[in-house]
């Protein structure tokens, strides 16, 4: 069976919690707000800090590239999520851990340790994607 590979901030946020205690406990990521009804938790792609060449991207840059970003992670779901047939007649448009595209201004943002969540309603995912990586959102370095 093939392992899923977990977004940067949730591989953070699970060895934080591995390293605060050996007993069993909530993670950091149980601590994110947990999506009501049709809600979608969504981790925003997050542009690396520096080029293959080594250059430093200016924090401007990284932070007009964040805000404009149209893929993420998808964290956790609602409880309704893609449960009404007559709109969702194929099943579900995304699952945990899938890449997601939305639109640009899609959802709710919220500042956390670490970056930016975003709470979007189960309709406005556009669709799914292997690899962010594979989505230019601008051509920066090289």
């Amino acid at each position: 069976m093939k392992k899923t590979k977990l977004h940067p901030l949730e591989a953070k946020y699970e060895k934080e919690a591995k390293q605060e205690s050996k007993e069993p406990q909530e993670t950091n990521l149980d601590k994110l707000p947990k999506p009501t009804g049709w809600r979608i938790l969504i981790m925003p792609f997050a542009q690396k800090e520096t080029t293959d060449g080594g250059i430093i991207i200016a924090q401007e840059t990284l932070d007009r590239s964040r805000i404009a970003t149209q893929c993420g992670y998808v964290l956790k779901m609602g409880d309704l999520c893609y449960t009404d047939k007559d709109r969702y007649p194929t099943g579900p448009w995304c699952k945990e851990k899938d890449w997601v595209l939305f639109a640009r201004y899609a959802g709710s943002r919220m500042e956390i340790d670490g970056g930016e969540i975003r709470m979007l309603n189960d309709d406005e995912i556009l669709g799914t994607i292997n690899d962010p990586k594979d989505i230019l959102h601008a051509q920066i370095g090289g």
